[in-house]
């Protein structure tokens, strides 16, 4: 909880937002490869900048064709990758720092400072 994420599409950092449903804690709720869901784990990057994006690609093309950045609306279908292979929390893979989170409209959401430093998830 608290993690800050970024997407490559996105303009500004957003907080990955975790439920205490896993009933693990360490300074804040731990975190699964299935806290992926948009608007409730992963919230807005600010404007989103990816052609895919169907809210883009019409301003785009309204626009002539100059890009036109239009408000980011995460959609992450998949869980994060690859998670940790040693740690399970609620029987999934813990995320750890290096996972990746995929969004359908092309972009790749990472995480850029952690929420906590007391555990080490390898």
């Amino acid at each position: 909880m608290g993690a800050m994420l970024q997407c490559s599409f996105g303009v500004a950092p957003s907080s990955l937002v975790v439920l205490p449903v896993n009933r693990t804690l360490t300074q804040t709720p731990a975190a699964n490869i299935m806290d992926h869901v948009p608007m409730l784990n992963i919230m807005p990057f600010g404007m989103c900048n990816s052609i895919a994006n169907p809210m883009v690609a019409a301003a785009t093309a309204a626009a002539l064709g100059v890009l036109t950045p239009m408000p980011c609306i995460p959609a992450t279908a998949a869980p994060w990758v690859p998670g940790s292979p040693t740690v399970l929390i609620a029987n999934m893979p813990a995320l750890n720092n290096s996972s990746k989170l995929m969004c359908m409209w092309a972009g790749v959401i990472s995480i850029n400072v952690p929420g906590q430093f007391t555990v080490q998830v390898a």
